[in-house]
C-alpha cells in the first residue's frame, strides 16, 4: 500500500481497477465523469473500456461481459440512470455471472443537473443492493466490497456516491499494483434457462429476489461501514446519517455534547437489525441526510413494526431541508435545534461560528456560453432569420442550453437528452402555423436524438433539425463520441457522418454550414424553414477548447458610432462597455469575428473574414 493525493472519482476508478475489472462502459455526465477517464488512464492491459453512445447500450455491454463472468462498471450520472433503466429493470431478474457495479453519480443542489433524483430510492425499486460512501478513501475501498458481493449473489450493486464525494480531494491509501486482484474471465455459457427472460423466470427469480434481500439485510447489519459511534453517549436522542452528510454531522458535532450517531454506509437493503441495535434507549432520533428521506422512512417503519416510543425527525417533519446540498453550518442549525445549544466553544476551542465575522457574500457568475463558441453563432443566426415569424426554439442538454440566456433568448424548452425533436413535434402538431426548430449536439444526436428525427419523418411532422456539430462533448470535458472517431482505447477511425445518418434515414434537405459565415448561415436556415417536412443543418465548426485560437480582434474608436448592437444581440463575454466605449477584452476574444460581420459601421476589425 501506499498513498496518493486524489480526487474521489480517480479513487473510485483505482479501486475498479485493483479489483480487476475487466470491463468498463459509460456515458459523460458530471459529477460522474473522471471515473471512467481514469480507468482509462490507469488501467491494466486486461481492462477494456469504452465511452458507449448512451447509457442504455453501456448497461447491455457491460451485461454481456458479466454473463462471461467478467467483473464489469457502468458509470452514469442519476438521470443517466433513468436511460439504463430499461435494461437494468430486467438484468435485475436475469442476474450475472461475474460482478456488476453500477456506479451512478447523485447530484444534490443540483449543481450540473436537471434534477435531485435519488438513486437510493432507484436502489429500492429495482430491488438492488446500493453502497453509499462517505469519503474518497472509504469510495476506493466501498467500490472492491461492491464488487465481492455482487459476484457473491450474482447480481448488480449500486455504488453511490454524490458530487462533493466525486470532486473531493483526500490523501488515499491505496494498492500497489502487484497487490490488484487478478481474475481470468471463464466465458459464456448457454444456458437459456437462465440468460433468456420469459415470464415463468421473473416469477421464480422475483422470490428470490425478495429473500436475498431479507438475507443482505442481516448481512449488512455485520457489515464494519454500518457504524454506531459514541454507543455509551449519555441521553435519549441519537443521530442516523449517511454518505457526505456524515462528514458535515461528524464536523459539527464537534460544538455539541457527545451524541449517539448511526452513519449508514447501505441503505438498501436497509441494515435493520443494526439500526435496533442503535435505537434502543432512544426516544428521538435526527435523521440527516441529502435528497429523499430515504433513511427517514426506514427508521419510522421499524418505529412502527417493532412498537418502538420513537419520535423521528427529519424531512417529513420539516426539522431537514428537502432540496439541496447539506452543509456543516446547516447540519449545526439542525443540531441546535435537536439538540439544544452549542456549548460556549466549538469543538477546536474556537467561538461559535455564528459569533465571527461573516465573510462577504461570493459573487454571483451565471454560466454563459464562451467568448468564440460557435453556438453562439448558430442561436443568432437562426434567431436573424426567423426574426418576426411565430416560432418555438426547442432545445437540449449540453453547452447549448446556455442558449437560453439573454441577449440570444433562444431555449424555450429543455426537458431531457435528446428530447427536443419529439417536443418541437408535439407543439407543431397543436400549432401547424408555428415554425419548430429542435437543437441537438453531436454527442446528443448519437446519444438519443436519431429516434426523434426517424419518429419525425415516418410521422410527416415539420421540423427544422439543428445540429450544433463542435466535435466533441464539450459539456462534460471533451470526451469524443462516434463522429469523432476516437475511442477511449486509442483507437482511430473515421468519425461516423451525421450528414450520412440523416440523409439514410431519408431528409431530402440536408446541408452543412459553417455558423461563423453569418450571411450564408442566414440565408440556410430562411431556405430550410421554407421546406416542408423534415430538414436538417449541422453547424459545424469546432469547440473553442479544441481548435487554435486567432489573433484578438479590435474596435475602431473612431469608427464606432456606440450604438453597441454587439453587445445587446450576441452577448459574448468578451464585448464590454469601458468609459462609455465598446471595447474587447483581447485575452478573452478568440477572434472568432461575429461581432465584426453585425457591426452596422464596420468598427471592428484585426483579422481577414472574407
Amino acid at each position: 500500500m501506499h498513498q496518493e493525493y486524489l480526487m474521489g472519482n480517480e479513487a473510485i476508478a483505482r479501486g475498479a481497477i485493483a479489483a480487476g475489472v475487466h470491463l468498463v462502459a459509460g456515458y459523460p455526465g458530471t459529477p460522474s465523469t473522471e471515473v471512467l477517464e481514469n480507468v482509462a488512464k490507469y488501467r491494466t492491459k486486461n481492462t477494456y473500456v469504452e465511452w458507449s453512445v448512451n447509457e442504455k447500450t453501456a448497461m447491455e455491454v457491460a451485461a454481456g461481459a458479466a454473463y462471461a463472468g467478467a467483473r464489469v462498471m457502468v458509470t452514469m450520472k442519476q438521470v443517466g440512470l433513468n436511460v439504463a433503466s430499461d435494461p437494468l429493470m430486467s438484468l435485475e431478474y436475469v442476474g450475472i455471472e461475474g460482478a456488476m457495479v453500477v456506479l451512478t453519480a447523485d447530484d444534490p443542489g443540483p449543481i450540473s443537473s436537471q434534477t435531485e433524483q435519488d438513486t437510493r430510492r432507484f436502489a429500492g425499486f429495482s430491488k438492488l443492493p446500493c453502497f453509499d460512501p462517505s469519503s474518497p478513501q472509504e469510495a476506493y475501498e466501498m467500490i472492491q466490497e461492491a464488487f465481492d458481493y455482487s459476484e457473491k449473489y450474482k447480481t448488480p450493486v449500486f455504488l453511490r456516491p454524490t458530487t462533493r464525494i466525486d470532486h473531493a480531494y483526500a490523501v488515499v491509501s491505496v494498492k500497489d499494483e502487484e497487490e490488484y486482484l487478478k481474475k481470468s474471465v471463464p466465458g459464456f455459457v448457454k444456458d437459456t434457462n437462465r440468460w433468456v427472460i420469459f415470464p415463468r423466470l421473473s416469477y421464480g427469480a422475483h422470490r428470490r429476489i425478495e429473500y436475498r434481500n431479507e438475507e443482505l439485510s442481516d448481512v449488512f447489519s455485520s457489515y464494519p461501514r454500518n457504524r454506531i459511534l459514541d454507543p455509551d453517549a449519555e441521553g435519549t436522542k441519537g443521530i442516523i446519517t449517511q454518505g457526505a452528510s456524515f462528514g458535515y454531522t461528524m464536523e459539527a458535532l464537534k460544538a455539541f455534547p457527545k451524541t449517539k450517531v448511526f452513519r449508514v454506509a447501505t441503505p438498501y437493503p436497509f441494515p435493520e437489525k443494526k439500526a435496533l441495535e442503535f435505537l434502543e434507549g432512544l426516544e428521538e432520533v435526527l435523521v440527516i441526510e441529502e435528497l429523499d428521506p430515504v433513511l427517514e422512512d426506514a427508521v419510522t417503519y421499524l418505529a412502527g413494526k417493532y412498537h418502538l416510543p420513537l419520535k423521528v425527525y427529519g424531512k417529513r417533519s420539516h426539522h431537514v431541508l428537502y432540496q439541496g446540498e447539506n452543509s456543516v453550518d446547516l447540519v449545526k442549525g439542525y443540531l441546535r435545534e435537536f439538540l439544544g445549544n452549542e456549548n460556549e466553544t466549538s469543538g477546536t476551542g474556537e467561538h461559535p461560528a455564528d459569533s465571527r465575522d461573516t465573510p462577504p457574500a461570493l459573487p454571483v457568475r451565471p454560466p454563459v456560453l464562451c467568448a468564440g463558441c460557435p453556438h453562439r453563432a448558430s442561436f443568432y443566426a437562426v434567431k436573424q432569420a426567423m426574426k418576426g415569424r411565430k416560432t418555438i426554439f426547442c432545445g437540449d442538454i449540453g453547452c447549448y442550453t446556455l442558449g437560453n440566456a439573454a441577449p440570444l433568448d433562444m431555449t424555450d424548452t429543455c426537458l431531457c437528452m435528446g428530447a427536443a425533436m419529439g417536443i418541437a413535434q408535439g407543439v407543431w402538431r397543436m400549432e401547424p402555423d408555428t415554425k419548430c426548430f429542435a437543437f441537438a449536439g453531436d454527442s446528443t444526436f448519437f446519444a438519443s436524438a436519431v429516434p426523434g428525427v426517424i419518429n419525425a419523418l415516418y410521422n410527416r411532422a415539420e421540423v427544422t433539425f439543428i445540429v450544433l456539430d463542435n466535435s466533441t462533448t464539450a459539456m462534460t470535458g471533451h470526451q469524443p463520441h462516434p463522429g469523432t472517431g476516437e475511442t477511449m482505447m486509442g483507437d482511430v477511425a473515421e468519425g461516423i457522418s451525421i450528414e450520412g445518418i440523416l440523409k439514410g434515414i431519408g431528409l431530402a434537405f440536408v446541408e452543412t454550414v459553417d455558423p461563423l459565415d453569418h450571411a450564408k448561415a442566414v440565408d440556410t436556415v430562411k431556405r430550410a424553414a421554407e421546406q416542408p417536412g423534415v430538414k436538417a443543418i449541422i453547424f459545424k465548426y469546432p469547440c473553442i477548447a479544441k481548435s487554435k485560437k486567432k489573433a484578438a480582434l479590435r474596435v475602431d474608436q473612431e469608427i464606432c458610432i456606440g450604438c453597441t448592437k454587439c453587445i445587446r444581440e450576441i452577448g459574448c463575454p468578451a464585448l464590454v462597455r469601458l468609459d462609455g466605449e465598446v471595447r474587447i477584452d483581447a485575452g478573452l476574444c478568440t477572434g472568432c469575428g461575429l461581432c465584426s460581420q453585425i457591426c452596422p459601421a464596420h468598427a471592428i476589425g484585426g483579422i481577414d473574414h472574407e
